[in-house]
């Protein structure tokens, strides 16, 4: 996976399963490039191996062997490089969001050696994120330990072959400290893709859950308060503060009551959010000005759905009624 590793010594025991005809490796980068999380997707990948085991990627033979040549080389995506101007013989600074160098620091530099293009349509428009540095130098270099890879690439001799190695892959190593799940590429691609979708719908889920019970608390708190001073509000309105004075009255309370808490968290956040994502290793949290907005959207519309009934009961009240306890 992107973060529990597979160790090298099993490259031989693949190789020598029937059926096998080639293999290859990656691990997993979580390259960042210019501050922006989720922007690049990284691989560390043994260069000759990468090029001989995907010739959908398209590149000149000499950028290849530059590749396999240059310890700190890094090949690129054509429309990645066309994004951000990027050329061959660059510095290109990235961050892992992942991965340390021995020395702590997460930023890494590499040299553009080569520039990919797409054998058809569908790989060209992959080639707008997608880099591949070389595994050697990232092995060497990185924190956490060498000899490792995030995933094997395995070739097989014939595409009927498929189900049969894999499953003669993962009957070799089951039960054992390395454990493998193996499927094809576009079940690896269609499984990736639904664990993101499925992540992201945990996380809506439990917010969703989350603002719920603070829309139902701070609802309840407002009715209560409402509730306990209508005496209060029949005073005002005997001193003459008309209906609509009431109800702005009892709107404003409810926008401070959430607005002070919203503006806090968001405060919060701000302080210590980039901080804690740091110290695990993701991306720092953004607080840019269209999250401040959204914020303030949330925070006034929250006002809105917790007092605007007790706002219209307090409305209504007729002052004969609230004075006589009725």
């Amino acid at each position: 996976s992107f973060t529990v590793s597979l160790p090298m010594s099993m490259l031989p025991e693949l190789e020598a399963i029937p059926g096998v005809k080639a293999v290859s490796w990656r691990q997993w980068f979580g390259a960042v490039y210019d501050d922006s999380p989720n922007n690049v997707f990284g691989f560390a990948v043994p260069p000759a191996r990468w090029a001989a085991m995907f010739p959908e990627w398209v590149m000149p033979e000499e950028q290849k062997k530059a590749f396999q040549d240059t310890r700190t080389g890094i090949v690129v995506g054509k429309l990645a490089a066309e994004r951000w101007g990027w050329k061959i013989g660059d510095k290109l600074p990235l961050s892992s969001n992942i991965f340390p160098q021995k020395n702590g620091s997460k930023d890494w530099q590499f040299d553009i050696v080569g520039i990919f293009d797409g054998a058809d349509e569908n790989y060209r428009r992959q080639t707008s994120n997608q880099v591949y540095i070389n595994f050697d130098y990232f092995d060497e270099a990185n924190q956490f330990g060498s000899g490792r890879a995030g995933i094997f690439n395995v070739q097989v001799e014939s595409p009927s072959m498929m189900e049969s190695v894999a499953a003669a892959i993962d009957a070799r190593f089951l039960n054992s400290a390395n454990e493998t799940k193996s499927q094809t590429e576009s079940e690896f691609q269609l499984s990736f893709a639904r664990q993101i979708g499925d992540i992201g719908l945990i996380v809506n889920a439990i917010l969703s859950a989350v603002m719920f019970t603070i829309l139902l608390l701070t609802a309840n708190t407002m009715a209560q308060s409402v509730r306990e001073r209508i005496p209060e509000l029949a005073v005002l309105k005997t001193l003459g503060f008309s209906d609509s004075s009431v109800l702005w009255l009892v709107l404003v309370e409810a926008l401070l009551l959430v607005g002070v808490a919203g503006i806090a968290g968001m405060l919060a956040a701000s302080a210590v959010g980039p901080g804690l994502t740091a110290s695990v290793g993701f991306p720092p949290l953004s607080f840019r000005l269209d999250v401040w907005l959204r914020a303030l959207a949330t925070i006034v519309g929250m006002a809105l759905l917790v007092g605007l009934l007790p706002a219209l009961r307090a409305q209504r009240l007729s002052i004969v009624d609230a004075l006589a306890g009725r």
